[in-house]
């Protein structure tokens, strides 16, 4: 808990500050006046005045936001003398650097946190695909488990090395989101002659784009051998003579490809009655065994499943993924604005209904995912961090009052007609901007508590 707190206290923290620095940065260079810099909201725990800038930079107890306020004849008089350093001032396209400046900053931060990983190497699961589900896109294309991805690439496109299994989820991603047909190279689990499959989403229901989605595709996760893990006192696994480290090759005379065929064939077996004993053949200590094994049926959630009690699954076999420099700059750069088109065209599907609101996450979810990957090491949080600074400038970008997109919105206007939009008319749209704000946000929060009840 201690952990999940700091994480995201340090995540919203360095957001937010970069954020605010790319205003603050850029109206410096545009000559504007910065009055006050803060990070944080509420009480103040440090505040402390520049005596060459006259700026104040402060930190509020509330990491959740910032703001930058500078010299602006709209909020107060401005000294004549002092006029040439007003924001509202400034020509059109100043104003404008300014305000797009925050959320540039965070795509940058982005890219130079994936570059960071890039360079600093990560050690990721090898490009080795389980089983896939029944009826899947990818066992309707023939994968039975086992085959060890080579490449990738959109139909028509030329394809790319797949570097480990993270690398290839990201390729199922973008495809199922954007509705894209993807050609996989792989070598088979036997390692015979190379092959080609097509995976075609064109069908694929991506209104909820979370595990379920990864499941209809059939990739949930990478190999692993169906190795017998740690094992429940008392249950049918440890009953039955199991032993940890066992294989099992095959279930009342059907080939077992990985743990994930198995541990479905497991949960099966409880489905519509108590579940008959089974005969498992295994390999323990290089010589075949045959023990006869009966799962107990047991209610999970809606559903009656079958169980066992042990933890089914070895680890999958890893691979060090390091880009040099320039390999790892530009891996980045295609990363962040993959990944900034890939969180538009979400955006955009939620709005037009394609997709479902229950993919908006909040506060808490962040929270949770930045526990998560701090605990996993340096590498997993850069890439977090990465990802919510992504969504942060393009959210700030989107053409909704209150947010930067919004102003940008309006400095259109002005450069399309030659007038400001009237202060009655920002009035108004500043009030539907907050008003849609906060609706987006409960509608996030109520997602968390969701799934944190559920």
């Amino acid at each position: 808990m201690l952990l999940t707190l700091a994480a995201f206290l340090l995540a919203i923290a360095l957001l937010v500050a970069v954020h605010e620095w790319g205003h603050f940065a850029m109206a410096r260079a545009c000559g504007v006046q910065v009055l006050k810099f803060s990070i944080g909201f509420g009480p103040q725990l440090w505040a402390w005045t520049s005596g060459r800038s006259g700026t104040e930079y402060r930190i509020g107890l509330l990491p959740l936001g910032g703001f930058v306020k500078m010299l602006d004849e709209r909020e107060e008089p401005v000294d004549a003398a002092a006029l040439a350093f007003a924001f509202n001032r400034k020509p059109l396209r100043s104003r404008a650097a300014i305000v797009a400046a925050g959320p540039v900053a965070n795509l940058c931060l982005a890219l130079l946190l994936y570059a960071s990983v890039n360079w600093m190497g990560v050690t990721e699961p090898q490009a080795l695909v389980s089983r896939p589900s029944p009826a899947s896109i990818a066992a309707k294309a023939g994968f039975v488990g086992g085959e060890r991805i080579l490449r990738a690439g959109f139909v028509d496109e030329a394809l790319q090395d797949v570097a480990s299994f993270e690398d290839f989820r990201w390729w199922l991603a973008r495809a199922a989101l954007g509705g894209r047909n993807l050609q996989v190279q792989f070598q088979s689990a036997e390692g015979l002659a190379i092959r080609s499959a097509v995976l075609s989403f064109e069908t694929l229901d991506v209104a909820h784009a979370d595990a379920s989605m990864f499941h209809s595709i059939g990739f949930v996760a990478p190999y692993s051998p169906a190795r017998i893990g740690d094992m429940t006192p008392g249950a049918a696994a440890l009953a039955a003579g199991l032993q940890t480290g066992d294989l099992v090759m095959q279930v009342d005379g059907v080939p077992i490809a990985d743990a994930a065929q198995l541990r479905e064939l497991i949960r099966n077996s409880g489905a519509r009655q108590a579940p008959s004993t089974q005969q498992w053949l295994l390999q323990r200590a290089g010589q075949a065994i045959t023990l006869a094994i009966t799962p107990h049926q047991e209610r999970d959630a809606q559903q009656m499943i079958g169980r066992v009690g042990a933890m089914i699954g070895g680890p999958p076999a890893m691979v060090q993924v390091h880009y040099g420099f320039l390999g790892g700059m530009q891996k980045a750069a295609s990363k962040t604005w993959e990944v900034s088109l890939l969180t538009l065209h979400m955006m955009g599907q939620i709005v037009t209904g394609q997709s479902s609101v229950r993919n908006l996450s909040g506060p808490i979810t962040i929270a949770d995912y930045a526990g998560r990957s701090a605990a996993m090491g340096l590498e997993q949080f850069l890439l977090f961090l990465a990802l919510i600074s992504i969504s942060l400038g393009v959210l700030n970008l989107l053409p909704v009052p209150v947010l930067d997109g919004g102003h940008l919105m309006y400095y259109g206007w002005e450069a399309v007609t030659g007038r400001a939009v009237s202060e009655a008319w920002l009035s108004r749209f500043q009030r539907v901007g907050f008003a849609l704000l906060l609706l987006m946000m409960c509608v996030a929060v109520f997602n968390d508590l969701s799934r944190l009840l559920s």
